[in-house]
């Protein structure tokens, strides 16, 4: 059965190029707070430093043993296998230029012999410098490597020097794929060559979770405990709270999917400190939050989740959200990197820290922590609209490269955490970090800072000031406006295919073929159908 050409290689490669560097240490920590702008950019950086390192390691790799199998003219037990022609000179050339496409293949084919001998499907863009011409000895290679072709088609190509770019889907080992894009790329007649897997995904694209268990990959933190590497954070010199905070971080760390969600007792200090954060809120909330988060508030409040006394338990925080949005949580030891984080919300799942600021700090903590997560992100995510603009960014997210995650990061930043909306020619708060903090929900909605119209295009690329409070905010008309804005904006993003999220199935589909939009417009339809049905009665007169 054929599988897609990175489906072994995903798990190696995800480790290999894992940010094993912490964002406090490299930066020394200057900031006020912790920001998912500022990782993300981190994130980027060390993810094209770590790619440099491993691709040339792999060419190396690739030269030694070369240099190991250069024909001698001597028999050989394969002696009567038909190669595919390469011109000797370039046969000698050090390999020095191995693509990242190469690499990931010679990875996947790394892992066993049965790995390596796998029919796999992928497609080729070949760019012929020459014409046509080249064509035949694209299809011999192709033969020689006991390869078949499923589909050919050309276009006459837009690059300069380039005359045609082919595109070839065939099927052939994958140890013979590697061979294959070498021999291609060594001559001189092709301008380059990409290689794609089955589902027209570039096999260099990066990796992102197809189903909800597979999150459980997706828990790498820029940093493991903050405490630890901070002078200037609270619980610094207290050894008790970061043995505590390392307790908690362990149990979210052996958190894997289908698991109930790990209770934790919290102490009576915990509990204080939650006790004077809500209170707090609690008074701010009417003047400046938005309805649906006031809302949403009023239900917890009415169902005896959020009471003063205690800190609520995820998982009664969960059963709520499930049964409201359908959003789910699962315990997050830290600050996850920014391609993790938004990832999870593709699958309508929050990964939430579980421990609790410093009781010295009340009102104020560097890093997401349980109370932020509770009073600042919970409400909003039992409102329908804004769970679902929510998923919308993560399914954004999802096999975006470096440059457009960061500035997902960005909108992010700026609408869930800090956003600001208009209710009835007010400006109201939506975004968690001002619900969980009131220095600077008094400081956004007053008239100190600049409020500018919600632009997505505007707003991604907008320089995040994390010394002091926010210089300008951005202003949604509505939560619907919002999602409508974000969607033309995400339509122009670089990612070649179109993703859903099957909540039945927990997965996220690539629509890649007719076979699966025809099965999407069937589903529209029959929805569609339940509407039209609905519409009807409603017109009826009551009997």
């Amino acid at each position: 059965m054929a599988v897609s050409v990175a489906a072994h290689s995903a798990p190696k490669n995800r480790e290999m190029f894992a940010i094993k560097k912490s964002y406090s240490i490299e930066n020394g920590y200057p900031s006020r707070r912790r920001s998912l702008v500022d990782d993300a950019r981190f994130e980027s950086s060390v993810v094209k430093q770590t790619k440099q390192a491993v691709l040339e390691e792999a060419r190396l790799k690739a030269n030694d043993e070369k240099e190991l199998d250069i024909p001698n003219g001597e028999n050989s037990e394969n002696e009567e296998e038909e190669q595919p022609e390469v011109d000797e000179q370039e046969y000698y050339v050090e390999d020095s230029e191995m693509t990242e496409e190469e690499m990931i293949l010679q990875n996947a084919a790394a892992v066993s012999e049965e790995a390596a001998n796998e029919l796999i499907k992928a497609a080729l863009v070949v760019r012929l410098r020459d014409g046509m011409g080249a064509l035949g000895r694209i299809l011999k290679a192709v033969e020689t490597f006991k390869g078949t072709v499923i589909h050919l088609e050309s276009r006459q190509s837009r690059e300069k020097n380039i005359q045609f770019d082919v595109l070839i889907k065939i099927e052939m080992a994958r140890s013979s794929l590697l061979q294959l894009c070498r021999s291609l790329r060594q001559s001189m007649s092709f301008g380059g060559m990409t290689v794609l897997a089955e589902n027209n995904v570039n096999v260099k694209a990066p990796w992102f979770p197809k189903h909800a268990s597979e999150l459980d990959g997706c828990n790498h933190l820029m940093t493991k405990y903050e405490p630890d590497l901070d002078m200037n954070h609270p619980g610094f010199a207290d050894k008790e709270y970061r043995a505590r905070r390392k307790l908690i971080a362990e149990v979210a760390f052996a958190y894997k999917y289908g698991d109930p969600i790990p209770v934790i007792e919290y102490t009576e200090t915990e509990n204080k400190t939650w006790g004077s954060v809500f209170k707090v809120v609690k008074d701010l909330v009417p003047k400046h939050a938005c309805k649906e988060y006031i809302q949403v508030f009023k239900k917890l409040e009415e169902e005896k989740i959020f009471t003063p006394e205690r800190i609520p338990q995820l998982q009664e925080m969960n059963d709520f959200l499930r049964k409201n949005t359908g959003f789910t949580l699962r315990p997050a030891a830290g600050l996850l990197t920014s391609r993790d984080f938004l990832a999870s919300l593709a699958f309508r799942v929050f990964q939430s820290t579980q421990y609790v600021r410093h009781g010295n700090s009340p009102m104020h903590t560097p890093e997401p922590d349980y109370i932020h997560e509770m009073l600042g992100h919970m409400p909003l995510l039992g409102d329908a609209s804004f769970a679902q603009f929510s998923q919308e960014i993560g399914l954004a997210s999802l096999g975006a490269s470096d440059e457009e995650i960061e500035k997902l990061s960005t909108v992010y930043w700026f609408t869930v955490e800090f956003g600001l909306c208009k209710e009835e020619n007010q400006v109201k708060a939506y975004g968690a970090g001002l619900l969980s903090a009131y220095g600077e929900l008094l400081h956004a909605v007053s008239d100190k800072p600049e409020h500018r119209p919600f632009d997505p295009e505007k707003t991604a690329v907008q320089p995040y000031q994390d010394q002091e409070y926010q210089p300008i905010y951005f202003v949604a008309e509505s939560f619907e406006d919002a999602k409508e804005k974000f969607r033309r904006w995400v339509s122009s993003m670089s990612r070649p295919f179109e993703v859903r999220y099957n909540p039945h199935t927990e997965r996220v589909e690539i629509l890649d073929s007719v076979e699966k939009l025809e099965a999407l417009v069937s589903q529209l339809n029959t929805e569609m159908l339940h509407l039209t049905n609905a519409i009807e009665k409603l017109r009826k007169p009551l009997l």
